[in-house]
């Protein structure tokens, strides 16, 4: 019941964003419209830990600042490696395992590399990710694991 309580807010608030219009029947739509996809939500039994995954809230909102300063300075290394004449890219797959115990760990690790540019997740599965970089030292960053012991301590794991 957590889960589709903390559904129908999320719903609900961002109805009222996106609306920006606070009348008392599109606010009263709104809550209609949040609460008829959440009970077709708990219909198909898809509101539960990984279908809405709360107990994430608090750390996602450490995550995602360091994660959006990521995604800039990789943007601006790509951006600098374009610009250079000589083009110095050496594309490499790298294998390493993600220390994520849960499918949600796995998407948000998976995605993030992803968000992040100059790397795309090829594989994702718990045992290895493969992931293809620009450049060498991309997947060395990789192999480090800032992304991965970041998304570990998200999710709790570590």
């Amino acid at each position: 019941m957590p889960y589709s309580i903390s559904a129908l807010l999320t719903l609900y608030a961002f109805w009222l964003l996106l609306s920006g219009n606070f009348t008392a029947f599109l606010m009263l739509s709104g809550l209609g419209c949040a609460l008829l996809v959440v009970g077709f939500a708990r219909r198909m039994n898809v509101i539960d830990r990984e279908g809405h995954p709360i107990h994430l809230g608090w750390g996602a909102i450490g995550y995602w600042p360091w994660l959006i300063v990521e995604i800039a300075k990789s943007g601006w290394q790509v951006t600098r490696i374009i610009l250079d004449p000589a083009l110095p890219v050496s594309p490499t797959l790298v294998k390493f395992k993600p220390m994520q115990c849960t499918e949600v760990g796995l998407a948000v690790h998976a995605n993030s590399i992803t968000l992040t540019p100059g790397t795309l997740t090829v594989d994702a599965t718990r045992e290895q990710f493969l992931v293809h970089t620009l450049t060498a030292d991309g997947g060395t960053d990789l192999e480090h694991g800032a992304i991965d012991r970041r998304v570990a301590a998200l999710e709790g794991a570590v």
